[in-house]
């Protein structure tokens, strides 16, 4: 009995000590995962063309974005794009189409080192090349994407949304007061990410 409470007052006496230990010293897995606030996007992406009259194909062109996180799991996203190639031969006219998006992200860690993030994005879309009316539309809609951290500073990130927008049917006339038809246009990106 005199033995068993010499053992129990000796572990009762380690235990601030054990506590200190968890306290001061980081655990090993957090040592290596150090947060940023901003990441910076750049990558090839292709967007489908539903607003231009008999067009077969969608367009190439870049996308760009710089996001800002408020802490683990929320940020705001900035985002613009550029299609000026067509993805094969057989669409009318010479048609472009950028855009500038501003909205909220939610993001998350999956698994080990692979992110899921949601976006949902306002603001306006320029088609070019087809004479469309109006000019600039209004143009929002919701997407989401992977991004796979290679280091710390940089990751790979292939994301998807669905952009809608307003624009009259080209050859519509001033007597249908030109009107306007919402498109619903399918985007992909793939590319970098830089974290900082």
């Amino acid at each position: 009995m005199f033995l068993l409470s010499i053992l129990a007052g000796f572990a009762a006496s380690l235990t601030p000590l054990a506590a200190f230990a968890q306290a001061s010293a980081p655990r090993a897995a957090d040592q290596g995962d150090k947060t940023y606030k901003y990441a910076a996007y750049v990558g090839y992406s292709y967007t489908s063309l539903n607003q231009v009259n008999e067009s077969r194909y969608g367009l190439e062109g870049v996308n760009a974005s710089i996001s800002r996180d408020f802490g683990k799991y929320f940020g705001v996203t900035l985002e613009g794009d550029d299609y000026t190639k067509s993805f094969k031969s057989g669409n009318p006219g010479n048609p472009k189409v950028s855009s500038v998006l501003l909205g909220p992200v939610l993001h998350a860690n999956l698994y080990g080192k692979f992110d899921g993030f949601f976006h949902v994005l306002l603001g306006g879309e320029h088609t070019g090349g087809e004479n469309q009316t109006p000019n600039i539309s209004f143009a929002g809609g919701v997407g989401g994407g992977l991004e796979y951290h290679v280091t710390p500073h940089f990751s790979l990130r292939a994301s998807g949304d669905d952009i809608a927008a307003s624009f009259s049917l080209v050859n519509n006339s001033s007597e249908l007061s030109n009107s306007p038809h919402k498109t619903w246009d399918s985007r992909g990106s793939i590319g970098v990410a830089y974290h900082f």
